[in-house]
């Protein structure tokens, strides 16, 4: 647990897939910055398979993230923020595609009808991580 201006927070991070089915998810303080956990994030996923495109919210606007997913063969589709002041880098064909981003939010939804994932009653870190894989466990044998 880190340290913030609220106190003490985490945050949890979830990768899925176009239907919802948790691929990729782990738990990390609440003090670090979204857009430095991206790549942790798709190097953690459990397929094989590389994707193809990344749906992100705008805490992932960021050159050095675009270039690096770039680099990989992942292509990072996310609204650029308002107060940005270098040109944009992707047009409105490629955010077409952000209108599905209801999918993951969908999916933390049914995450959060566990108890313990909406109030964090663990102590240690390890503990929750264990009850967060649990619900994303349970939640892709939904889907088998």
């Amino acid at each position: 647990m880190g340290h913030g201006r609220r106190g003490k927070g985490s945050q949890l991070l979830l990768m899925a897939d176009g239907n919802g089915i948790p691929i990729s998810g782990f738990l990390t303080s609440a003090q670090v910055a979204e857009v430095h956990t991206v790549e942790t994030l798709i190097e953690t996923r459990a397929c094989v398979k590389r994707p193809k495109r990344l749906l992100y919210d705008k805490a992932a606007d960021a050159d050095w993230l675009r270039d690096g997913l770039e680099k990989q063969g992942i292509e990072l589709i996310c609204p650029h923020r308002e107060n940005r002041t270098k040109p944009p880098l992707q047009d409105g064909r490629s955010l077409r595609r952000y209108r599905r981003r209801w999918t993951i939010e969908r999916t933390i939804s049914w995450l959060k009808n566990n108890r313990r994932l909406v109030a964090r009653w663990e102590y240690y870190p390890h503990l929750f991580e264990g009850f967060f894989q649990l619900a994303c466990l349970t939640l892709l044998l939904k889907w088998f």
